[in-house]
């Protein structure tokens, strides 16, 4: 069952470069980006905070649910997938605006038990004209029920590189990005209570590092771009990045597909 939403929500930003040069800092980059500077893929995340006072926390850390996002009943959040139009580039030290709407809200029944599918657009303009539009695709379930499957990962990639994580990495990632739930720093919640065996990597921070190889691998700057996480990866093990023809995708520890994407 598919349910409509006139939610919109409208936030501004200045994309400061010196919070770009942090996330460089984060992923082992060389800091480069100053006032003017086209910014890489994906390094909007950083922007845009909708800063909540406690009081209007979940118990996860997120924004209590019922606000911009309908109410579901329904208690765990995850980043389902994406997708992503880059129109133009993002420019470093400019004011950006960006506005939000929720296209749908789907309830499914699955192995785990009810599912709500929530579809947020969110388009980003900077001197009127819009840079960016992404689709946000979350997904909420009931605490415990049994895990999804997770696919096997190909192994017929043309390029890979290892990337690894530690409690540091995940932290400064979750501050950049004023990302507060607690799977990615607090570990007896993360484990106890939604079930993992260990802090968990932002699916998002997985996006950004496939990003950032295919740009390297297309050796032009992305246009289109459409991911999935299928699988969690959590600390201490590292990932693997992989490139096949546009295809990119993680392969965690033990062979699983922690994510896939396409590029071009």
């Amino acid at each position: 069952m598919t349910e409509h939403s006139t939610a919109t929500q409208t936030l501004t930003d200045v994309m400061d470069p010196a919070r770009a040069r942090a996330l460089q800092a984060t992923l082992g980059m060389e800091q480069t980006i100053e006032s003017g500077s086209a910014l890489p893929p994906f390094f909007h995340h950083i922007y845009f905070w909708d800063p909540q006072p406690p009081e209007n926390l979940g118990r996860d850390g997120h924004p209590a649910i019922g606000g911009f996002v309908p109410d579901m009943g329904l208690p765990r959040r995850m980043w389902a997938a994406g997708r992503l139009m880059f129109h133009g580039p993002l420019m470093a030290g400019a004011v950006a605006e960006k506005t939000s709407v929720i296209e749908g809200v789907t309830r499914k029944t699955g192995r785990s038990g009810p599912l709500a599918f929530v579809r947020i657009r969110h388009d980003i303009r900077q001197r009127g004209t819009v840079a960016l539009t992404e689709w946000q695709d979350l997904v909420y379930r009931e605490d415990g029920g049994e895990p999804p499957a997770h696919p096997d990962a190909r192994t017929d990639e043309t390029q890979s590189e290892v990337v690894s994580f530690d409690t540091t990495a995940l932290f400064r990632y979750s501050a950049l990005t004023f990302n507060g739930h607690r799977i990615h720093y607090d570990r007896p919640y993360a484990c106890r209570v939604e079930k993992y065996d260990g802090l968990v990597v932002h699916g998002p921070l997985l996006a950004q590092h496939l990003m950032l190889m295919g740009a390297r691998q297309l050796g032009k700057p992305i246009t289109e771009v459409t991911y999935r996480a299928t699988a969690p990866l959590t600390l201490p093990h590292s990932a693997t990045l992989c490139w096949a023809d546009g295809a990119a995708w993680v392969r965690g520890p033990n062979g699983e597909q922690c994510m896939q994407a396409q590029m071009r």
